[in-house]
């Protein structure tokens, strides 16, 4: 079954569910409401009879509150090191972003401007916040999903027939859309005969036709496509992250290594981005919040040897995975190039498949931007993989199929929201879904 066949039997259910009638009110009940709340109301007179006594209690409570939080702030930490998220949203929030530290008491990496998804503020374990990955993908593309909308409702208003203008505005949308060029101009040759193909000749009948061969060439372009995560078959698992600095790949790495801590694997960190002020430290804000280990060498060192001593503690001590944070100093393209170079030579050396992954972190907020940066890593490494951070925070959710067709590399991961476990595995089903579901209207 191909991608748009999915689409269409996931939207035909919510289009089915949202005719369901809704539950009529009970008068009878509402009246009894109403008379409960009556006979509950507190008299005036008790009110203030009992305004004095109030008021001494709440000096006394206020006193006993003021004692209670001195013995609070003197309460040593508990033994277990694990934080919850409400707990850590009054000490680290804002901490965990690839950002230079701060100069003050703690030395914690303060937030950068562009840095959405830095550390969650609701708690993991609240069943209230606890979506499910088609909620998360629906709400984290909310914003792609408007802004192609209204495009390509704008472009629909003008339309009167199918002719060669329309299919050069509709070229126009879709480079708008971050889509990319060369998609455009294969969905454009492609529109050519289908729309006459189909009879499209309402204007929803053209939007269902556009929809239906966006995701059909975004779903050609991906067969035999490995989304998952390239385990070692013995051994520790080595991941390399690159990516230009403020894309989030130490933010990445952090949410990373919760979830893989959280399905029971031994997960070590090598903070190899020596030479961004900050980099190290705040990796290692990450390992603390985790519970996992981290290796870390001098500010401006070898990131070469920082890698070297990660890779013979992940071999000597049995770990699972080994994450290595690099830098990513684009401007000095021909240096961190090298530096990459020296890395996987190492690992090389003493894990003879590994790195096992090299995932290119970008910034889905940038667009097009985005794009260039993937062809240039790709150039100078053997990347395998995406992960496409700050998805829920920009219109541009179209970069994805871009990468998808212009590249031909898999995105493993995306970035859905604030939260740790919003960083969810890539589905390619329900990213279309959540990317274009309020576009596509079903008959059957």
């Amino acid at each position: 079954m191909g991608l748009f066949d999915i689409f269409r039997r996931k939207r035909h259910q919510d289009e089915q569910e949202e005719v369901k009638p809704t539950p009529t009110k009970d008068p009878e009940a509402e009246g009894s409401t109403k008379v409960d709340q009556t006979q509950d109301t507190t008299p005036t007179e008790n009110v203030q009879e009992n305004s004095t006594e109030s008021v001494e209690a709440s000096q006394t409570e206020r006193q006993d509150s003021a004692s209670a939080a001195a013995t609070h702030i003197d309460r040593p930490a508990d033994e277990d090191d694990t934080v919850t998220e409400n707990e850590e949203s009054s000490t680290t929030t804002e901490s965990l972003v690839d950002e230079t530290p701060s100069s003050q008491e703690n030395e914690k990496p303060t937030p950068e401007s562009d840095e959405g998804e830095a550390t969650p503020t609701e708690p993991e374990n609240s069943a209230s916040t606890d979506k499910s990955s088609e909620e998360k993908y629906d709400a984290g593309l909310e914003k792609s999903r408007n802004g192609f909308g209204a495009r390509l409702n704008k472009f629909l208003a003008n339309f009167r027939h199918v002719d060669e203008d329309f299919f050069e505005d509709l070229e126009d949308l879709m480079i708008e859309s971050d889509v990319g060029y060369d998609m455009a101009m294969k969905l454009s040759d492609s529109l050519r005969k289908e729309v006459k193909l189909q009879n499209a000749k309402s204007k929803q009948d053209v939007s269902n036709v556009i929809i239906q061969k966006m995701v059909e060439l975004y779903d050609a372009a991906g067969q035999d496509e490995q989304t998952g995560i390239n385990f070692a078959q013995s051994g520790p698992t080595v991941i390399m992250f690159v990516g230009v600095n403020g894309a989030g790949k130490t933010t990445t790495i952090g949410k990373m290594a919760a979830r893989f801590k959280n399905e029971g694997k031994k997960v070590l960190l090598a903070a190899a981005d020596t030479f961004r002020a900050g980099a190290t430290e705040q990796l290692d804000v990450w390992a603390k919040r985790d519970g996992v280990d981290i290796v870390t060498g001098p500010e401006n060192g070898d990131p070469a040897a920082v890698v070297f001593d990660g890779v013979k503690k992940a071999k000597a001590e049995g770990y699972d995975v080994l994450f290595v944070d690099t830098a990513g100093r684009l401007q000095n393209k021909v240096n961190l190039m090298n530096e990459l170079a020296k890395m996987k030579r190492i690992l090389t050396r003493e894990i003879p498949d590994a790195p096992h992954e090299v995932l290119l972190v970008l910034d889905a907020t940038t667009g097009q931007n985005a794009l260039n940066q993937a062809k240039l890593f790709k150039e100078s490494t053997d990347v395998t993989g995406i992960v496409l951070t700050k998805l829920d925070g920009t219109a541009r959710g179209g970069i994805v199929l871009a990468i998808r067709n212009e590249l031909h590399l898999p995105v493993k991961f995306v970035g859905l929201g604030e939260k740790v476990t919003d960083l969810q595995e890539f589905d390619a089903s329900e990213f279309v879904y959540g990317l274009f579901k309020g576009l596509v209207t079903t008959t059957d």
